[in-house]
């Protein structure tokens, strides 16, 4: 999981810690920019007057702070230590040759891990997958951690190592302390990197883990109890997609179990849940219908998640088997409608669900439920500028480094007779609105040659939600 400046950083960061902590309410001095793409104008030279800088100029006056900012942010409950590694490298090292790409829902073996990686490689999608052997897991991530390059990032169950690398202004309830850590194996690719006769088309990266404690959520109660004491402003909350590694039956019991936990917070504090990467569409259906979306105020996911959400709860396009090429902005928006419309706050339906911040590489999508949420054109476009400087490592966009290539036109939906758009630099935020909902869409600048593909979801939905200000009940 990524680091983001500054204490607010820290805080976000705790999205993969799962622990509780003070968020400041410093502004993070500078964040990334987004990428813009396809804009059929020919090759721009970098700068000032490129459709890059343009873009970067027009963020930076439109991101303001809100009126109201978080003081205290709570987050749980998926913690882990991540170890960062070159993907083919790691699959060299372990003896393994790339064969015919293979999605596993659960990897059993070396050779699952070959088939499931060189797939989403081939693909450019970034995917997490359980691995069930937990003997054959320790020694492969024995074998990462030992190699030179390696990286170990902090991303709850707290184990010592993680510990010793969390941050002073980060508190974790005694309770939440085990004598052995979770590790999660991060194996990245560059875009353009080859391995046989698969090519990345984008640079990501593919997360495995044997991880029982955080599948278990086992600290879920522990983080629900601490917060009388703490009293937080925002509570945020991932890791439902770690239970993909219990049994169903464990699964269906320990979902009820969140819901009751989440229903234990305090009214009148918003939550908001990270998603990830899931391949079980039983148990993405039960979270979409047994009450955990009703229960939580915000979400943030990206394409693949979301396609993957409709499939499971017969929504929009749910037909479509993946996405060819760069996510139809038309038919995500009729997705982010339906699940407001169908699980969101209403006249007559007590849903807290009021906001959903969708991001894919090219462009980003921030739908809300009106009269909820405030100063959502800056939100979308910090996030996607985050995306933009988080992946190049810069402080600030660096125009050069960037690249646009969102659609420069595109219909607002595909189920309705949808307005068409066409975008400008110099105006990068759109907005549009259907039935009581507000859209607001911005392209993001897409690093040329990232440093970073670790933790930029969470990076996104945290700067989104630090820029956003929720109007009180």
């Amino acid at each position: 999981m990524g680091l983001w400046r500054g204490s607010a950083c820290a805080g976000f960061l705790a999205l993969a810690v799962g622990c509780v902590f003070l968020l400041e309410p410093e502004l993070p001095g500078s964040a990334l920019r987004s990428l813009w793409s396809s804009l059929r104008l020919g090759p721009a030279p970098p700068g000032p007057l490129s459709p890059e800088g343009r873009l970067a100029a027009a963020w930076d006056a439109l991101i303001v702070q809100p009126a109201r900012r978080w003081r205290r942010v709570a987050v749980g409950v998926n913690a882990c230590v991540d170890v960062v590694i070159s993907g083919v490298k790691l699959l060299q090292a372990l003896g393994l040759s790339p064969g015919s790409g293979r999605d596993h829902a659960v990897l059993h073996s070396r050779s699952d891990l070959e088939e499931a990686f060189v797939y989403f490689m081939g693909k450019g999608a970034a995917a997490e997958r359980f691995f069930s052997d937990k003997e054959t897991f320790h020694d492969i991530a024995q074998t990462a951690s030992e190699f030179p390059g390696a990286q170990v990032l902090l991303c709850g169950p707290i184990g010592p190592k993680l510990h010793e690398l969390l941050d002073d202004n980060v508190f974790v309830p005694p309770e939440s302390l085990q004598e052995v850590d979770e590790f999660h194996l991060i194996l990245e690719y560059l875009a353009g990197e080859e391995w046989g006769p698969f090519k990345a088309p984008h640079a990501n990266r593919f997360i495995f883990s044997h991880d029982l404690s955080n599948g278990a959520m086992n600290m879920l109660e522990v983080f629900v109890s601490s917060l009388e004491e703490f009293q937080p402003d925002l509570v945020v909350l991932s890791g439902l997609h770690m239970m993909e590694g219990q049994s169903k039956e464990l699964q269906r019991k320990r979902l009820l179990e969140v819901v009751t936990s989440i229903s234990d917070i305090p009214t009148g504090i918003p939550i908001h849940l990270e998603l990830a990467s899931m391949t079980n569409r039983e148990l993405m259906s039960s979270i979409v219908h047994q009450q955990v979306f009703p229960a939580v105020t915000s979400l943030g996911l990206n394409e693949q998640e979301l396609l993957f959400l409709s499939q499971s709860a017969s929504g929009p396009h749910a037909s479509l088997s993946s996405w060819d090429g760069v996510p139809d902005v038309g038919m995500v928006s009729d997705i982010l409608f339906w699940i407001l419309k169908e699980h969101g706050r209403s006249k007559t339906r007590s849903s807290d669900l009021t906001r959903i911040h969708f991001h894919t590489l090219v462009y980003h999508i921030l739908a809300t439920v009106d009269g909820h949420w405030a100063n959502q054109l800056a939100a979308v476009a910090a996030g996607a500028r985050v995306a933009g400087t988080q992946a190049c490592a810069t402080e600030t966009i660096d125009a050069s480094r960037v690249s646009l290539r969102a659609p420069q036109e595109f219909m607002t939906s595909h189920s309705e007779s949808g307005s068409r758009i066409v975008l400008n630099p110099n105006k990068p935020v759109v907005e549009w609105h259907r039935e009581g909902i507000t859209f607001h869409f911005t392209p993001v600048l897409v690093c040329k040659d990232p440093i970073r593909t670790v933790g930029l979801g969470d990076a996104i939905s945290a700067e989104g939600l630090f820029y956003s200000e929720a109007h009180p009940d």
